[in-house]
């Protein structure tokens, strides 16, 4: 029987996505369902004078309106952070339902429940609240700043939390530098904006105080630990089930307002009620991500070998700290010294309130704002120095021979060939070639080529019980598998880990299949219900395959021990001679001595005792636990050619090329897809996406009408290719891949535009690279603009 992993199988969710007969949290139906919607607040911040619903209540068909006092009663504790613990950490209250203050657009005040949507959204209009504006802190500079509006009036100061590291020779290293190179850097506020809205349903019931919540959520069991703490309910009588769920990039990896507070009416009126946003509550109302400033300044020998850097990170938290948020920058910080050599690193971290949505993990979580930083830090040394970008890369990459290696972060990467992937992506371009040709536009005129390189390395599989506990964070980040051999010969997996768009149901069963020597139709994958599946922390961080895929190949391999015995027992050899193949059992060095997979499956089902060996159980099923020692660390090159106009600003990508390691990969397909997809995002931060406030904290272009995502226009065909170094954190050698594009794209995209313009003087470009911001960076550079390099001007500045 030939390998399962490896195969481009095509995935099996697909057929169901693609017909419209799969099944999401909006299309939960139940008997007397009512429908739930939020009155928000259009301020930030604001006062709740009062919240007057009268003429509201008297519209047909409401049948309850509740603010923060009228469900006080229900509310247990606030809303959970999960880096609580952090003794630096500053975590202010933050209730489902504004408690007197609103801090940003968005929200919300109060729910309202009809029976209908019509009714529901009439009724939210009729909803009179006075409010009482107040001072907004909108910059992250000013919020930082002395004397600065308080996000929090409980507070002295807008700051979360401090998280400060420096190793012993930084400060020497600086002494003795050739060259410093010295940039701020932005991160701009993006909307993960996935196709399918937040939705959650709720249903109570009062005979046996059973809570049963459909969500679209990333993370079921803990949504369900979560909802019983908050709420006050047994563990035991609650249950969350994630149906088909469409995307999330970590906007689902959440315990939001709406969530609990929608349980809370549920429980009030006793009927079950549904709450589904709408894309412009998608865009207040769900945490963003990324926005952020970071000061750096790196040391460098005239050759171009880095050898110590300094980063002052202001991370924008927004106005309260979400379930993740904080840990999101310390997630960069883990992996600031990217796939170099350089062990001096100091680096202080800020988590800053401002009056604007809260952030949290979004596709890469920290891991793209660092790797940006790194990246863009590369080409401005080369810049600088006179030197190649790729000759400074390679002058700094960490060589094979050196790994294991342990970073100035005390990350200890663990496989890895970084030079090989340069290689890789050097010739498939033809790196002279391009150079040859840039060089030629540039004396013909018209439009301009750039080069642009990214080499990273990410820290996946999250996360190591060891690195979460010894950094407060609230959870030791398992995952669990049950695998059951039914009587048949049919295999099902339940796992905790729950997809929504990785394609699960297919790489798992490829696993099972593969080391069972089974079809890979004979295996089913069921996920997504706390009832019925073994506790799991959720999917996010590219942990499914690493942790999960772990989890099932260790249930797995319980099963086939206990098989194995059976088959033993029947062909009176040793249990260790035995082997999976072909749908049979057999002896290894004689496979015509062997039987069927669902000989061995019955016989320990519902055959008699006479069939197994002496005191075994029936039954054929093994849960299993996998909690990795360590991260993976998925790495690898990424390039991109682009055109610029000089005229217009407009930039086109002509081609994109990923090579990235990944470890084994178990299906190519699936693979290509993911990285595909965490491209086209990275080119959204790097060309496209911004959303912007205004001094008084309103979000400018909160709807799809203005926040410009791209389309399939709008990007390149992409080209990925593999390089396999198998990570020995997990039997399968898999490392993760559901975010590499993301992590590494962006810097590539932007790298490549500012070298396509480098010849005339420009250093930097503030993210977005929008037309009007390339075209006004061009014509500052031209007349001695904020463009010019820190060797000629001597300070930091942004070209636009």
């Amino acid at each position: 029987m030939a390998a399962v992993i490896g195969q481009p199988l095509k995935r099996r969710e697909d057929p169901r996505l693609i017909t419209g007969s799969a099944t999401y949290t909006d299309d939960v139906r139940l008997p007397g369902m009512l429908q739930a919607a939020f009155v928000r607040s259009p301020h930030a911040p604001a006062r709740i004078r009062s919240v007057d619903a009268s003429a509201a209540r008297a519209l047909p068909g409401v049948v309850g309106i509740f603010t923060h006092e009228d469900l006080a009663d229900f509310w247990k504790a606030p809303l959970p952070c999960a880096w609580g613990a952090y003794p630096l950490l500053k975590n202010p209250a933050h209730w489902p339902l504004a408690k007197g203050v609103a801090r940003h657009v968005g929200d919300p005040v109060a729910i309202v429940v009809a029976d209908s949507r019509a009714a529901v959204h009439d009724a939210i209009q009729q909803v009179r609240v006075d409010y009482e504006p107040l001072p907004a802190v909108v910059d992250l500079d000013a919020a930082v700043a002395p004397g600065s509006p308080r996000v929090h009036e409980d507070l002295a100061d807008n700051i979360s939390f401090t998280f400060d590291h420096k190793t012993d020779g930084v400060d020497a290293a600086f002494a003795r530098a050739d060259h410093v190179v010295r940039r701020r850097l932005r991160q701009q506020r993006l909307v993960p904006n996935a196709i399918e809205p937040r939705a959650v349903v709720a249903d109570y019931r009062r005979a046996d105080g059973q809570l049963t919540v459909w969500a679209a959520t990333q993370i079921p069991h803990l949504l369900k630990i979560f909802s019983s703490g908050l709420l006050g309910l047994p563990e035991q009588r609650v249950r969350v089930i994630a149906p088909e769920v469409g995307g999330g990039f970590g906007s689902k990896l959440q315990v939001y307002p709406e969530d609990i507070a929608t349980m809370a009416a549920a429980i009030h009126l006793g009927r079950p009620v549904r709450w589904t946003m709408d894309r412009r509550e998608e865009f207040t109302s769900t945490h963003h991500g990324r926005e952020g400033v970071m000061d750096v300044e790196a040391a460098f020998t005239r050759g171009g070998e880095m050898t110590a850097m300094r980063v002052n990170w202001l991370s924008d938290m927004g106005a309260y700290n979400m379930l993740n948020g904080p840990f999101v920058p310390i997630l960069g910080f883990l992996v600031l010294p990217g796939p170099y050599r350089n062990r001096e690193l100091e680096a202080h971290i800020k988590g800053v309130f401002t009056n604007k949505t809260p952030t949290d993990a979004y596709r890469g979580a920290g891991r793209p704002e660092a790797t940006y930083l790194l990246e863009r830090l590369m080409d401005l040394a080369a810049a600088e120095l006179g030197l190649d970008p790729v000759d400074v890369r390679r002058r700094n990459l960490i060589r094979h021979d050196e790994i294991p290696f342990t970073t100035a972060t005390g990350m200890t990467y663990d496989a890895g060939d970084y030079h090989a992937t340069l290689d890789l992506a050097l010739k498939a371009i033809d790196y002279a070639g391009l150079r040859r040709e840039q060089a030629s536009r540039r004396q013909a005129g018209g439009k301009l080529l750039g080069v642009g390189f990214s080499t990273y390395v990410e820290a996946c599989g999250l996360a190591p019980s060891r690195a979460t506990s010894s950094s407060a964070y609230g959870a030791h980040l398992y995952e669990s598998a049950l695998v059951r051999v039914q009587q048949s010969g049919a295999v099902t997996v339940i796992t905790g880990s729950s997809p929504h768009g990785q394609g699960h149901e297919t790489t798992l069963s490829q696993i099972v299949a593969d080391r069972m020597g089974i079809p890979v139709d004979s295996v089913e994958v069921l996920h997504g219900d706390t009832q019925n599946t073994p506790i799991g922390l959720g999917t996010y961080g590219s942990r499914s395959l690493v942790v999960g895929g772990q989890a099932v190949v260790q249930a797995c391999t319980r099963v086939q021990d206990k098989m194995r015995l059976i088959a033993a027992h029947k062909l009176e050899c040793r249990p260790e001679d035995v082997a999976f193949g072909d749908g049979r059992l057999f002896v290894q060095g004689a496979p015509t001595r062997g039987v069927a997979f669902a000989e061995i499956a019955a016989t320990a089902n519902l055959g008699s005792h006479a069939g197994m060996p002496e005191g075994m159980e029936p039954g054929l099923e093994a849960t299993a636990y996998f909690s990795p020692e360590n991260f993976s660390f998925p790495a690898g090159t990424h390039v991109c050619v682009a055109e610029v106009d000089p005229e217009t600003g407009r930039v086109r990508i002509r081609r994109y090329l990923a090579v990235d390691d990944v470890g084994v990969v178990v299906n190519p397909l699936i693979a290509e897809g993911q990285v595909h997809g965490g491209v086209v995002q990275a080119i959204a931060q790097a060309l496209f996406e911004d959303l912007p406030y205004d001094a008084d904290g309103q979000p400018l272009g909160a709807s799809l009408m203005e926040y410009a995502v791209p389309t399939s226009m709008d990007v390149p065909d992409i080209e990925s290719a593999f390089f396999v170094t198998p990570s020995p954190s997990n039997a399968i050698g898999a490392k993760g891949i559901g975010e590499t594009g993301t992590i590494a794209g962006t810097p590539a995209v932007v790298n490549a535009v500012i070298d396509a313009l480098a010849h005339l003087g420009v250093r930097d470009i503030d993210m977005p690279l929008t037309p009007p911001r390339v075209w006004r960076a061009i014509r500052e550079a031209g007349t001695g603009g904020s463009s010019r390099p820190f060797a000629e001007s001597g300070e930091g500045g942004r070209s636009a």
